[in-house]
């Protein structure tokens, strides 16, 4: 067995080699065939942003003044972000490592600055729709959710709201757009209801800062979401996202320094010394403010407009070629750059589309509740749309023609997952088979992949979804009898 670390040094070259090698196996990006996770241009950027972020890749933000570089690109960072989204000269922040941190940070900032006005029981408003991450900080932080439900368009339904609320509110979310359907929430109205009744508004735009805003530069008339809706207390954004910025860089904004110091921490009694941060890391990577600085500085207004006039051209080519196929349907009324579609013809199995996709190279990601197909619209989508949209009619066609591949794959898999409703004994299952992927020598899960021939991690989740659903089954059948 080879082993992480050898016996003796090896030589850099065949270090490189083994990389490259590695890299053969993880999805087509650079030829866009993926559609999330990452933010590609082309090879002479990503060389830029290598540049940049080796500059200073030794360099840590932990100590603000020692560091003086790393600050520069802080303040200057956190400056055209707060002007991107029309603040004050009061609005002030942070760069983080990226879009969950800056989301936990959102949490524990709220939650304290409640419990500094005697609330001992925190909850927060979060639509359906809410990134995952803010119900990763509902467990890190003991801050209970309450959940807003979704209307008829799949937006928040704020007539909703004000009900969920109540004297251990400490933040209600909003987002700009959502990750699922792409819909930007209801912010003003959010709003109003925030500041009758005095509750922090955060605005979770990690997907959109970094495009909305030049979005609207170039005529698109989106809902107002920003600073400009005045029970907005902060907003998080992703420079890493649609900033292009090399991985590793968030930023989250409040409207004045009042909000922000309950996001500090102050330690005063270690041997070590006085001890203050800003933010979740102690050790902030030099590397990722610089590479972050270095791609605003590129693109500037003018580039960031043209990539949104790019990514929007793509985005409004898929809607329209998805509305044209009468089996498709585009959920609710996206904003862009993301959307999610879904079967509206019963011999179409939405599942067994995306495997369809999938075996034609594509890397699709599922969506439940309803069930559907997603996509994260990026500049570079725009060489490959008309592609796409050929390859999703054959893969429609396919699937209507042969109604047992709903059957088998993954169709199977994520039709069974997103339907069976005994949620926490899926949630477990699933953690047990998760967990396999960090044990020693554990092996990658992968949904979208067939089945192995012999049992392996897929095969076991396979299996264990089989078995739930079928106990599910057999228990509304005794039900049925029993009446």
């Amino acid at each position: 067995m080879k082993t992480a670390l050898p016996t003796r040094g090896r030589a850099t070259a065949a270090v490189l080699a083994d990389l490259k090698e590695f890299g053969a196996q993880d999805p087509n990006y650079k030829e866009g065939r993926l559609w999330s996770l990452v933010y590609y241009l082309d090879e002479d950027y990503a060389d830029f942003m290598g540049d940049a972020y080796r500059e200073f890749s030794s360099a840590n933000g932990l100590n603000p003044t020692a560091f003086k570089s790393l600050k520069r690109f802080e303040n200057e960072i956190i400056a055209a972000v707060a002007e991107m989204f029309h603040g004050t000269p009061e609005v002030c922040g942070v760069v983080t490592s990226g879009g969950t941190e800056s989301c936990l940070l959102a949490v524990k900032t709220y939650r304290d600055l409640a419990r500094a006005r005697g609330v001992s029981k925190p909850e927060m408003v979060l639509p359906t729709t809410a990134h995952v991450a803010w119900f990763k900080a509902s467990e890190y932080f003991g801050v209970k959710v309450r959940l807003l439900p979704l209307d008829k368009d799949l937006r928040a339904d704020v007539k909703k709201l004000p009900r969920l609320c109540n004297r251990n509110t400490v933040m209600i979310l909003g987002s700009a757009p959502d990750y699922p359907h792409g819909n930007i929430d209801p912010i003003e109205e959010f709003s109003a209801i925030a500041l009758k009744r005095k509750i922090p508004l955060h605005v979770d735009a990690c997907v959109g800062g970094f495009i909305l805003p030049f979005m609207e530069m170039n005529g698109r008339k989106l809902p107002l979401w920003d600073y400009r809706v005045a029970g907005v207390t902060s907003i998080s954004a992703d420079v890493h996202k649609y900033g292009f910025a090399a991985k590793g860089a968030s930023t989250i904004t409040y409207r004045n320094l009042d909000y922000l110091k309950h996001q500090m921490f102050v330690y005063q009694d270690w041997p070590g010394g006085v001890f203050a941060s800003p933010a979740l890391l102690g050790t902030r990577p030099g590397g990722a403010y610089a590479a972050a600085w270095a791609a605003m500085q590129h693109f500037g207004k003018s580039g960031y407009r043209n990539l949104a006039k790019r990514t929007t051209q793509a985005f409004d080519k898929m809607r329209k070629g998805i509305e044209k196929m009468p089996e498709l349907y585009v959920m609710g009324q996206p904003h862009g750059p993301l959307l999610g579609y879904g079967s509206c013809d019963p011999e179409v199995n939405i599942f067994a589309v995306g495997d369809q996709m999938d075996a034609k190279g594509w890397k699709i990601n599922r969506l439940q509740a309803p069930d559907g197909l997603h996509a994260m619209i990026t500049a570079s989508h725009l060489e490959v749309m008309d592609d796409y949209l050929r390859d999703l009619k054959e893969a429609v066609a396919t699937v209507k023609a042969n109604p047992e591949l709903a059957k088998t794959g993954s169709a199977a898999t994520y039709g069974m997952m997103s339907h069976i409703p005994l949620r926490g004994m899926v949630r477990q299952k699933v953690l047990d088979m998760f967990a396999q992927m960090y044990k020693a020598g554990g092996e990658a899960i992968d949904l979208n992949e067939q089945p192995p021939a012999e049992p392996g991690i897929k095969g076991q989740i396979n299996a264990v979804v089989d078995t739930v659903a079928q106990w599910y089954v057999t228990r509304q059948q005794q039900k049925v009898r029993r009446k």
